[in-house]
């Protein structure tokens, strides 16, 4: 990806403006009165729509840690902390209502993560204080909730019945100069192993999305949200037509079990495994090379429960074909605790289905490698330095790795980067996500403090 110099941005939406390739022209449905031949348009299904999809301004303060310049150690001592100020900022993005009655509105997590205040503004000017409900940042969903009349919500779509070629729309805020709309198809379905969250189900969309579109809507034709737009692929934050948004079933999963518990209890089934390819199928003698292939399965899980065994391959949830082993994963970790799910597989060349049901995860770890490529061969969890200090702790580390080439070690907790305090996983990936340059992590061992450079 540097090779071509691209790099995976998170992004702030709302829309885009209504531009529609003349080639599409002629496939759009007739919204007009064919009698009168009115031109096609999209602007009947947009008035409906457009009032559900709000304009997010939240602000916050953030730690800003300077080191004491190596001169003035002589007078401070060399184990002396660095200065920590408290510096005021701000975010923005998009969010969907989802509820009018209840308020809620959906947004991506990183649009608010760590913020004081939430400002709403609709589409007709009213603002609003929201609140936040809860978040999810492997999933970067987040629920809020305002009070106000009068609101209008946006029916969600079947995710799992779109189609690539169907075509689609964005609304949103880009770069915070109001509501705009842009038009584009589904270009891919399943988009994953793209290290922007730790579960990857994306669509992919040719609809314009750009900067401040975090968090906005992704519409059907009809007027129904099939996904909220988090991400883009693109030199310096800049759209070039790759654009992704998380499915409306996954992020109704999650918002279902925020209302109910006021957090996600993620589902997992308790398996390693890996996509099914060309080489794989061959090995394994299956008709297909899409899937998951089972290499292990963990002891006393609910996939040992079920009966799962290494070697099965996992084609099919509930009936829909799944493409990957991080679509498999990105699916049941969304499903929620306590689900059953049927997973279609086929075993000695048999195809059959399996009823699992869903335990819950005793925590959020992940492969490193999804952040930064110098982080290779460490498994960070969210965890807490022993004077109780929140941040990331490296779980498991590869001592031949790139991460133990940097000089981490198991048990290190990772405060800050370029000396800006993190708090978890998803602070760490704000931080180094598309950053080039040298970083400096600020690292906690034990009771000492530390700096290791990534170059």
């Amino acid at each position: 990806m540097k090779a071509n110099r691209l790099s995976i941005f998170k992004v702030s939406v709302l829309a885009a403006a209504l531009a529609i390739n003349p080639v599409a022209n002629a496939a759009l449905p007739w919204f007009g009165d064919n009698d009168k031949q009115e031109t096609p348009s999209l602007a009947p299904m947009l008035e409906k729509a457009t009032p559900a999809v709000v304009n997010i301004s939240a602000t916050g303060m953030k730690e800003n840690r300077q080191q004491i310049p190596e001169i003035f150690r002589r007078f401070f001592g060399q184990n002396a902390q660095p200065r920590v100020q408290e510096q005021p900022f701000q975010t923005a993005g998009s969010g969907v209502i989802i509820d009018a009655k209840k308020g809620y509105i959906v947004t991506n997590n990183h649009v608010i993560a760590d913020t004081d205040k939430i400002m709403i503004t609709l589409k007709d000017g009213r603002q609003y204080e929201a609140k936040k409900l809860g978040a999810d940042a492997e999933t970067d969903i987040a629920l809020l909730q305002i009070e106000a009349d009068d609101l209008t919500d946006i029916p969600l779509a079947d995710s799992d019945k779109i189609r690539v070629g169907d075509f689609a729309v964005a609304i949103g805020n880009p770069f915070a100069i109001g509501q705009t709309v842009t038009s584009g198809i589904v270009s891919a379905l399943g988009r994953s192993g793209l290290g922007i969250e730790g579960y990857e189900n994306f669509i992919q969309t040719d609809a314009a999305i750009n900067s401040g579109n975090s968090g906005g809507a992704l519409v059907s034709l009809d007027g129904k949200l099939i996904g909220i737009n988090t991400a883009i692929l693109g030199p310096h934050g800049g759209n070039v037509g790759i654009g992704f948004a998380i499915p409306s079933n996954m992020m109704s999963n999650l918002v279902k079990q925020i209302v109910e518990f006021g957090e996600v209890k993620r589902g997992v089934l308790g398996i390693s495994g890996e996509n099914i390819d060309a080489g794989i199928a061959k090995a394994f003698g299956l008709s297909t090379s899409q899937g998951a292939i089972v290499n292990q399965v963990f002891d006393d899980t609910a996939a040992a429960e079920a009966g799962l065994k290494p070697g099965d391959a996992i084609i099919s949830i509930n009936g829909k074909n799944i493409q990957s082993f991080f679509e498999l994963k990105a699916k049941i970790g969304t499903m929620g605790a306590g689900a059953t799910v049927k997973l279609g597989i086929i075993r000695d060349g048999k195809k059959m289905t399996i009823p699992v049901t869903l335990r819950e995860s005793k925590g959020d770890n992940i492969k490193a490698s999804v952040i930064h490529p110098a982080l290779e061969g460490s498994e960070l969890t969210n965890g807490k330095t022993e004077s109780g200090e929140a941040g990331v702790k490296v779980k498991t580390l590869d001592k031949r790795s790139a991460a133990a080439a940097i000089g981490l070690q198991e048990n290190d907790v990772i405060v800050g980067v370029n000396r800006e305090r993190i708090n978890n996983l998803a602070d760490l990936r704000d931080k180094l996500e598309g950053y080039e340059g040298i970083i400096a992590l600020n690292v906690v061992r034990g009771s000492s403090q530390l700096y290791l450079v990534i170059r």
